[in-house]
C-alpha cells in the first residue's frame, strides 16, 4: 500500500504548482463548513486519539442557547483503495490521524505526505500537527495529526486544543466572509463610519441603520423568523488597556444595550444572560490592534426572548481608542451555529484608522458617557 500511495505525490505536487500560478482552476472542495472528515484506521475509531479529536473539534458549544450544537460535526472514515482516498480528498475539511510508524493505510499515507526530516521530528516529539491549505482542491483545509503512538498523539492534541481549533476556524471565517459579502455590500455606510469616526466594519447588503447618535451606531436585518442586529460603540482617551477584562466588557455592553437595544414592551431591553456561559478571550490579529472576543447568550428583560451574541472589543494603542462591535440574533426555530460563525467572521472585518484624531470628528460630535 505504501508504494501505491507514493504514486500520489507527483500529482499532489502538480496541484501545488497549479495553485501557485496566476489562477487556480481546480474544482472547489465539497462538503459543509461545519463538517470535518476524520480519516483514521477503523481499528482506531474508538482510540484515545479519536476521543481527543472528538473532545477538541466535536465539543459542544456552551455559549449557544437552545438545543446543543457541536463546534464541528465529525464523520470518521477509513479507506482501502486509492479510489476511496480520492473521494475523501475532495472534502472541504479533512483530518488524517494516526501513529507515524503504524502499517495502516492512513499512517502510510501520512508518511507519504511528510518529508523524511519531518518524520524524524515527529519521532523525536518535536512536531505532530501539520495544516495543509488547498492541497488537493480549492477552498480546502486539511490537517495531519501524527505522533509516536496513540496515547502520545492524544495527549498532544489535548494540550494544543486552542491552536488546533483556531487553524480550522480561521479558514472557516474566511469562507463565511466571502459568502456573506458575495452579493452587494453597503460600502457607503462603511466608508461613512471610516470618514466620520475613524473605524469601519463590512456591512451586509440588507442591514438597515436604526441608530446614529453620538458614538453609537446600530443596524438591523429583520426577517419574520430570523431577526439580526449589529451595533458599534467607541471611546477615546483610553490610556490603559488593562481595564479591558471580561467583566468590564460585559458591564459596558449591558449599559449600552439598556439604552439602545430595547424591546417592544415598555421598559424592556436586551441584557446578558449570566445563567448561561459567557466566555471572553483575547484573540490574535495580524495588525497593531488588540482584540477580545466575547460569546454568550442575551435575554430580553420583561419578556421571554433570548438568543446568541458575538462581541468583538478592540483596542488601538496608537490612538488610545477602544471599540466594540456586537452582533445578536433572535431566531428560536433555527440552529444557531451557522449564524454565530457568520457574526464572528463579520466582526473580524473591523478596521481602525491609526491617523484619526479628535479634530477629525464631525462638528456636532459628542460622547455617549458609559462608566
Amino acid at each position: 500500500m505504501r508504494n501505491l500511495l507514493l504514486l500520489i505525490l507527483p500529482v499532489t505536487f502538480l496541484f501545488m504548482f497549479l495553485a501557485a500560478c496566476d489562477g487556480d482552476y481546480r474544482q472547489k472542495a465539497i462538503g459543509e463548513n461545519h463538517e470535518i472528515i476524520v480519516v483514521m484506521d477503523s481499528t482506531l475509531h474508538e482510540s484515545e486519539t479519536a476521543d481527543a479529536i472528538r473532545n477538541t473539534f466535536g465539543k459542544t458549544i456552551e455559549t449557544l442557547p437552545g438545543q446543543a450544537e457541536n463546534l464541528y460535526t465529525l464523520r470518521f472514515m477509513d479507506f482501502r483503495t486509492n479510489d476511496e482516498l480520492d473521494q475523501i480528498r475532495k472534502y472541504k475539511n479533512i483530518i488524517f490521524a494516526g501513529p507515524i510508524d503504524d502499517e495502516t493505510n492512513t499512517s502510510s499515507f501520512i508518511r507519504a505526505i511528510l518529508s523524511e526530516s519531518v518524520e524524524n521530528r515527529v519521532r523525536q516529539g518535536e512536531s505532530f500537527a501539520f495544516p495543509l491549505l488547498n492541497q488537493w482542491y480549492r477552498d480546502q483545509w486539511a490537517l495531519i495529526l501524527t505522533s509516536t503512538d496513540d496515547n502520545e498523539l492524544a495527549r498532544k492534541i489535548e494540550n494544543s486544543e486552542e491552536r488546533l481549533i483556531d487553524s480550522a476556524l480561521d479558514v472557516e471565517f474566511g469562507r463565511w466572509e466571502e459568502s456573506v459579502y458575495r452579493r452587494h455590500e453597503q460600502t457607503a455606510l462603511a466608508d461613512s463610519l471610516w470618514e466620520n469616526f475613524g473605524w469601519r466594519v463590512r456591512i451586509q447588503h440588507d442591514y438597515v441603520q436604526t441608530v446614529d447618535t453620538l458614538n453609537v451606531v446600530s443596524f438591523r436585518r429583520s426577517l419574520p423568523d430570523n431577526d439580526r442586529w449589529m451595533w458599534g460603540w467607541w471611546k477615546d482617551g483610553v490610556e490603559d488597556p488593562d481595564i479591558i477584562t471580561g467583566d468590564w466588557i460585559n458591564a459596558t455592553r449591558d449599559s449600552l444595550m439598556e439604552r439602545y437595544v430595547q424591546g417592544t414592551r415598555e421598559g424592556s431591553y436586551v441584557t446578558t444572560e449570566y445563567r448561561r456561559p459567557v466566555e471572553t478571550r483575547e484573540i490574535d490579529r495580524d495588525d497593531r490592534l488588540r482584540a477580545w472576543e466575547t460569546l454568550g447568550t442575551w435575554r430580553m428583560t420583561r419578556d421571554f426572548m433570548g438568543g446568541p451574541f458575538v462581541n468583538l472589543t478592540y483596542y488601538d494603542p496608537e490612538t488610545e481608542r477602544v471599540f466594540m462591535v456586537e452582533f445578536g440574533q433572535f431566531a428560536p426555530s433555527v440552529a444557531k451555529r451557522r449564524f454565530v460563525q457568520q457574526f464572528r467572521a463579520m466582526a473580524r472585518t473591523f478596521e481602525a484608522d491609526s491617523t484619526f484624531t479628535a479634530e477629525d470628528y464631525p462638528e456636532d460630535y459628542e460622547f455617549v458617557r458609559v462608566e
